[in-house]
């Protein structure tokens, strides 16, 4: 009877730990490590940091960070409808974590995704407008796709895009998102090209696409957010493969960092409605698990929702927060 009686409390102690019923995998054993760094970002006093959605690096290495301020998504009521009056788009120095430059107020209701491209274009999307932005570094607007506030699922409509990734001819995928379950393809001139997804689980599918990354030879990374996976495409959007563990919560972010070439991405879980944290979860080329830090283990930091990351050139990750409104970084050093 006590073997019995372990053997079922074990059991219910497994299932508690994941909201979808998913145990914690065990931490594997890896030559880097990652420490957080303590007090960094360092922003003026009085400064508010909102929800972090979104997170960049320029050539210069300054990281860029795309937040809401006083605005949050609401959980039951509608989304909000007034622009946001301060400054979204933070531009900080990677030591120090200071704001070199700063803009983006009046121009966004509820941001989302950031993307540097390699010539320092900023490209960012808001789900609420409806629309993909294309700024210069300092933030004057180039590009703007999409209608805003009309939400569609076609050539020149988005219905609230998530994220963006940006080829090295300067085209482009648009991962859209909550409303519709797809990636599309646009030219460097924001002509439409092509799309692939429908709402579902198998390979092709999508049940929010929330986040988009390339690799050195152009494939397609998605965070299937809902499906727990990250999907992987080439150029033309065939599947090529799934990156999917039964301890991953829902899939927020991927960056692969074309340093390492090495697949980034962090989860979320929830246990009966409480938070219970977020991973950075790190895969070797072949697609196995090589490390990861955050609820699981080996972290000394509070309690984070993750929603974005992105690498240095040494290896340093950033991660945006969205429970307590932080921006992380980890460094990277071998053990």
């Amino acid at each position: 009877m006590r073997y019995y009686f372990t053997a079922l409390l074990l059991f219910i102690l497994n299932a508690c730990t994941n909201s979808s019923g998913n145990s914690a995998a065990v931490i594997p054993v890896n030559k880097i490590h990652y420490q957080l760094v303590k007090n960094w970002p360092q922003l003026p006093q009085g400064f508010v940091l909102g929800d972090v959605t979104g997170i960049g690096i320029d050539t210069s290495q300054h990281i860029f960070a795309f937040h809401r301020g006083y605005t949050e998504w609401p959980l039951i009521s509608s989304l909000p409808d007034t622009f946001i009056t301060s400054k979204t788009i933070l531009e900080l120095d990677r030591k120090t974590g200071r704001i070199i430059n700063s803009w983006g107020a009046g121009i966004f209701i509820m941001p989302h995704g950031l993307t540097v491209d390699r010539n320092n274009n900023i490209w960012v999307t808001d789900v609420v407008l409806n629309q993909v932005f294309k700024f210069t570094h300092d933030g004057v607007l180039q590009m703007k796709l999409g209608v805003s506030r009309v939400a569609g699922n076609d050539s020149i409509h988005f219905n609230l895009p998530t994220d963006v990734a940006v080829t090295n001819d300067g085209s482009f995928y648009v991962s859209d998102g909550y409303g519709n379950s797809r990636v599309v393809k646009f030219s460097a001139a924001g002509k439409y090209l092509f799309e692939w997804g429908t709402k579902g689980n198998g390979p092709g599918e999508f049940n929010i696409p929330h986040a988009i990354s390339l690799d050195k030879n152009e494939n397609v990374y998605v965070a299937d957010r809902e499906n727990s996976r990250v999907q992987a495409f080439d150029s033309t959007g065939k599947f090529l493969k799934e990156y999917k563990d039964k301890s991953f919560g829902y899939l927020y972010a991927v960056n692969y960092d074309t340093t390492t070439e090495q697949l980034l991405a962090v989860d979320y879980i929830t246990s009966f409605g409480k938070p219970k944290g977020s991973d950075v979860i790190i895969f070797d080329a072949g697609g196995k698990i090589q490390n990861r830090f955050g609820r699981t283990g080996l972290y000394d930091g509070p309690l984070c929702r993750y929603h974005d990351l992105a690498v240095d050139k040494n290896g340093n990750i950033y991660a945006g927060d969205i429970l307590d409104n932080h921006i992380q970084k980890f460094e990277r050093a071998a053990q």
